[in-house]
């Protein structure tokens, strides 16, 4: 069920993430994501904080291609960051899935279109179509393509993502949604320049019916992204938070925790069931909570404490849950993609290696 909780954001760290157990894999690899422009946020170096991360032994590494990075001025193509991270990750025996965009690519704000391929605002409200965005659509295609081919001969790429949460509004700071044709477009690019891998789309489970309700409401009309990655992609990677700040009350938040909300596992098992009776689809967790979501953009850092929507122990927790959706029959999940790695190197930073130790211990015994 549902739980609404109200609580002191900041809580003591205590060592209950060294006794939570942890549920076996199986065939599900385990991997995390890397966001370079999270890390730059939180001061923290780029490569050196992912040369810290790739020493684990996980089997998967999620990065993204930043248009606005890689293109900084028209007809500017400076890919030099991904292809250090790519090598790197070579170098560290990890597979590979590279997030090509164009529009969306995971990572606060999420929104990385260069400057000069937008002529005017995304209207709120509306849908992005070919139609409305001919000239935008030409060159997230061209940029997807050019992205595919330059590291399509790497035999570490296992698959791509187009777009992130791909049809959903982004975020809450706007209501404008790229349409399935759009979207439809960017795939079929991308499958045009490398028929041999998967492509991957991602959407947001709600663990909640509150947010459940908002979502649909949000994506009234095409569907929410989950959907359209169930008709478009080959892999389906779910988005798993189950806390999460709604609003500060004073000194204290308000939080739903909706892990076990009946509406978010009926959709779940319905994901489950039918990836068993698909051949050739994938499901896995591609962002499973493993940092705070709070009130607020960037996941705070209290000194000596841990923050109530992820504490240690909801690393293992949440990795936990997710494995054991399979318990009672359906498709096994492919991946467990662990979402926060840059703020556990923050912590360690700041004295604090318990989230760090407790990712640790799923790979130790899991």
């Amino acid at each position: 069920m549902t739980r609404l909780a109200v609580a002191r954001p900041a809580q003591a760290i205590t060592s209950a993430w060294r006794n939570v157990p942890v549920h076996p894999r199986g065939s599900t690899q385990l991997g995390i994501s890397f966001r370079p422009r999270q890390a730059e946020a939180m001061g923290l170096d780029v490569e050196s904080s992912l040369r810290a991360l790739l020493v684990y032994p996980f089997e998967i590494v999620r990065l993204g291609a930043y248009w606005n990075r890689i293109e900084p001025e028209p007809g500017d193509f400076r890919p030099d960051e991904l292809d250090r991270q790519i090598d790197a990750a070579v170098n560290a025996g990890k597979q590979i899935i590279v997030c090509v965009g164009a529009i969306k690519t995971f990572g606060y704000p999420e929104f990385f279109v260069p400057a000069h391929h937008l002529d005017r605002p995304l209207l709120e409200g509306r849908l992005v179509t070919p139609d409305a965005y001919p000239a935008l659509l030409d060159a997230a295609i061209t940029f997807v393509g050019r992205i595919v081919e330059r590291y399509r001969d790497c035999p570490a790429v296992i698959a791509w993502q187009v777009e992130h949460d791909a049809v959903d509004p982004l975020g809450m700071e706007h209501s404008w949604r790229l349409s399935s044709a759009f979207v439809g477009r960017e795939v079929a690019a991308v499958r045009a320049t490398d028929p041999s891998r998967p492509v991957m789309l991602n959407g947001f489970l709600p663990t909640s019916l509150p947010v459940a309700a908002s979502q649909a409401w949000r994506t009234r009309g095409q569907g929410d992204s989950l959907a359209e990655a169930k008709r478009t992609a080959d892999i389906v990677g779910i988005d798993f938070y189950p806390r999460h700040a709604l609003t500060r009350l004073g000194s204290r938040s308000v939080y739903l925790d909706g892990g076990q909300a009946p509406s978010q596992q009926g959709r779940r098992r319905r994901l489950l069931d039918w990836a068993a009776a698909t051949p050739g689809r994938q499901l896995m967790v591609c962002e499973g909570q493993a940092e705070p979501w709070e009130t607020v953009t960037e996941p705070p850092n209290p000194d000596g404490r841990a923050m109530f929507s992820c504490l240690p122990e909801h690393v293992i927790a949440n990795y936990n849950q997710c494995m054991g959706w399979t318990d009672d029959g359906g498709a096994q999940l492919s991946a467990y993609l662990f979402w926060g790695a840059e703020y556990w190197l923050l912590r360690r930073r700041g004295g604090d290696r318990s989230y760090l130790d407790a990712f640790a211990r799923v790979l130790d015994e899991a």
